[in-house]
């Protein structure tokens, strides 16, 4: 899981492009949005899509489970484990 969650580091620095971060810059157990990292709904879209394009995952824009999943990076890469199809 932990090759997972530094991928997953890695795809959110490269699809958001934030400059000046390393994936260990990135605590997995942190928040995304508002605290922690600071995303916010722009970058959760663009996430999303990459993590489609890259698992093959598929998840729902405005459903309370999608929220939860992207709580933290450890939160996501759960996800991907059990919902990937590539």
């Amino acid at each position: 899981m932990q090759a997972l969650e530094q991928e997953i580091k890695g795809l959110i620095i490269e699809s958001l492009n934030l400059e000046d971060i390393s994936p260990d810059d990135i605590d997995p157990e942190a928040a995304l949005f508002v605290e922690g990292l600071g995303l916010d709904s722009i970058d959760a879209l663009e996430l999303g899509l990459a993590l489609q394009k890259r698992y093959g995952v598929t998840m729902s824009a405005d459903s309370e489970e999608t929220r939860q999943h992207f709580g933290s990076v450890r939160k996501l890469a759960a996800f991907v484990s059990t919902s990937r199809t590539k």
